[in-house]
């Protein structure tokens, strides 16, 4: 069973051109999408709603950085800060350019930092890239699902 994508995005526009491009890339991966950074740290500590979700981390955590009730940057930080989570792939999506942003998302531990491109068509292109890239590129851990399903064939 693969692993789900987390897509942490509370503006409609950018959820949909995020669904259509992650669409597109034809991953068989399931998109798991929560609205802010609370329900981001429900999913991922399977509290309230989630309780009862399936065991395992994501594939990645694509994360906006501006986010009601609980901000990326502090989603990353709690993260980073469980031995549990530690090793999910984050990838921070946002529209900010401001080196502030950058550096402490990459001092917490952020994988990525994409600024989210303006066109329709770059936009498209660089979520395709992304899930694709962590999805099914990237090697995972020793001891995730996708590389102990690996091992034993």
């Amino acid at each position: 069973m693969l692993k789900p994508i987390l897509l942490v995005e509370d503006n409609p526009n950018d959820l949909e051109l995020a669904l259509i491009a992650l669409e597109r890339s034809q991953l068989a991966n399931d998109v798991v999408v929560v609205r802010d950074g609370a329900e981001a740290l429900d999913y991922l500590f399977r509290r309230k709603t989630y309780a009862d979700r399936q065991d395992g981390n994501p594939a990645v955590l694509m994360l906006d950085l501006k986010l009601p009730k609980v901000d990326g940057l502090e989603v990353l930080d709690k993260i980073r800060n469980t031995e549990a989570l530690r090793s999910i792939p984050v990838v921070m999506l946002t529209s900010s350019r401001e080196e502030p942003d950058l550096d402490r998302a990459y001092q917490l531990g952020v994988n990525a930092y994409v600024v989210k491109p303006v066109q329709f068509k770059e936009f498209v292109s660089a979520i395709t890239d992304l899930g694709v890239f962590w999805a099914v590129l990237n090697e995972p851990p020793p001891g995730s699902m996708r590389f102990a399903r690996r091992a034993k064939s």
